[in-house]
């Protein structure tokens, strides 16, 4: 199942995680995709937010750390595949064995690692719009899980 949205600004942006974040559980796999710049750290801050990170809790990019870690609703483990070399790597993160404890994951670039992390997840590909701000996601289910979350998300 595939969908997209077109996101005119920040705002609705925001307003797609807020839709999301009521429909994730423990031990979903949410995928990042996209160029440079198409707001996927943003996207992830305002899911993260959406999920129950206070504010005062800084939500950055985690490029050089490879992975950040947050409490809320759900534990959150939100990576960045950008500089992972292979799926060795990407294991020795200890990303599948957190899944499989619970944890949300929410990963940037993670694209070719959905199988490698048990498969069955939501990928969002955001793409440049047609002004500064605006954005278009690609919604896409991969397997049962992910497909039924896209159908949840409605229209």
């Amino acid at each position: 199942m595939n969908r997209s949205i077109d996101l005119p600004n920040r705002r609705a942006t925001v307003r797609l995680a807020q839709r999301l974040s009521p429909l994730l559980w423990p031990s979903d796999l949410v995928v990042l995709s996209g160029d440079l710049g198409t707001g996927k750290t943003f996207f992830a801050r305002a899911l993260c937010r959406a999920l129950g990170v206070p504010a005062d809790v800084e939500v950055t990019s985690p490029t050089f750390t490879l992975v950040h870690e947050y409490a809320a609703r759900l534990t959150i483990l939100h990576g960045d595949a950008y500089r992972i070399g292979d799926e060795s790597e990407l294991l020795a993160l200890g990303l599948r064995e957190a899944r499989g404890e619970g944890s949300v994951l929410l990963l940037e670039w993670g694209e070719p690692y959905v199988d490698v992390l048990g498969g069955d997840a939501l990928v969002i590909g955001l793409e440049h719009g047609a002004s500064a701000t605006a954005r278009r996601a690609s919604l896409a289910g991969v397997g049962p899980r992910g497909e039924r979350i896209v159908l949840e998300l409605g229209p």
